[in-house]
């Protein structure tokens, strides 16, 4: 009689694990729900045992005896934004090998809702959580999160003083794309970004203005404009930059939702890109790399920001002696396209 005709073999039990790796029911246990204290010779054997048995622990009864549910949150702020898909299945995939779950929400960018959601996730008693949160500036927002009794980790946040975090170095890119373009011959560059109460702005601001200084181009505050990342305040934005008389040349956008209102003004204006404008976007999305001609970005690898910051997560879960906050700066680059180009003679 075959396998299929016997049914299916019996769930391997906890038990049979300890036997098979020659090790105590607590040893396995301890194992099983990621205690540091566990040695690597035990943990090795431990891990044999399971692979070779097929064990699959049970996650419910896990988490009833240790207080501990096997899930780490996510709160981020569009799961449409190009990108963050990237870091989620990322750091998914780190979670789900070693048996935790991601609970993803997302908070549309509302500092309220980020709280509302926070205490879902206390409540559900998640075992860490990773954030994207909308403001370093809200202080009930950082109070809130202090108060919490799982790990913090931040994304493309500056927080060094409680939480860990992991970062897109935005400053250097922006400096290259700056220096590009005055190399092109270009004189006035204008940036548009999101808040300057947020790191990723801040630090474009930063790199921009270095840009300038080295290229010796004078900084002119009128040609940098802040707000939020949508595609309304691109469109505004730039559109004011272009009526002015003396318009830029070049703009950086840094900030992927408002690409397509950036767009929409140049073309209903007229101009062409790069002939009457050239412009550096942000992300390569299928936007930036299939429109015509094809849009230099900032660009950094999103999914390995997701696989960090899980990392950086269960650390944490398992208590690793970790005394201070972790800081990881993620390279990021510009991919130079067809969108600039000199500035029209």
């Amino acid at each position: 009689m075959s396998e299929d005709e016997e049914g299916p073999r019996p769930t391997p039990t906890i038990r049979e694990v300890a036997s098979a790796a020659g090790v105590s029911l607590g040893s396995v246990s301890r194992v099983l729900n990621g205690h540091a204290t566990v040695t690597p010779d035990i943990r090795a054997k431990v891990e044999k045992a399971v692979a070779q048995l097929g064990f699959k622990p049970n996650a419910v009864a896990q988490s009833m005896r240790s207080g501990a549910s096997r899930t780490v949150g996510c709160i981020i702020r569009d799961i449409n934004i190009p990108g963050l898909a990237g870091f989620v299945r990322s750091a998914h995939d780190v979670l789900l090998q070693e048996g935790y779950a991601l609970l993803l929400t997302n908070s549309e960018g509302d500092p309220k809702r980020e709280r509302e959601l926070i205490s879902v996730m206390m409540a559900r008693r998640a075992d860490a959580l990773l954030l994207g949160h909308w403001s370093e500036q809200d202080q009930g927002l950082e109070n809130t999160l202090r108060e919490v009794r799982f790990p913090v980790v931040l994304m493309d946040r500056e927080e060094p003083r409680w939480a860990d975090s992991v970062m897109v170095d935005h400053k250097s890119s922006i400096r290259h794309a700056t220096q590009m373009l005055a190399q092109l011959g270009h004189k006035r560059i204008a940036l548009i970004t999101g808040r300057d109460t947020l790191y990723p702005a801040r630090s474009r601001i930063e790199g921009y203005r270095e840009g300038l200084l080295s290229a010796n181009l004078p900084f002119d505050p009128r040609l940098i404009h802040t707000g939020t990342f949508e595609a309304e305040f691109g469109y505004e934005s730039i559109s004011q930059l272009l009526d002015d008389s003396d318009r830029p040349t070049a703009v950086i956008a840094g900030g992927i939702e408002m690409m397509p209102g950036v767009l929409r003004s140049i073309r209903t204006r007229g101009l062409s890109i790069p002939h009457d404008i050239s412009l550096v976007g942000t992300l390569n999305s299928p936007l930036a790399e299939f429109h015509q001609p094809p849009i230099s970005v900032e660009d950094w690898d999103y999914a390995k920001l997701g696989r960090i910051a899980a990392k950086f997560a269960l650390d944490r879960i398992r208590g690793e002696d970790i005394p201070n906050p972790r800081r990881f700066i993620l390279p990021s680059e510009i991919v130079m396209r067809g969108s600039c180009a000199p500035p029209p003679r």
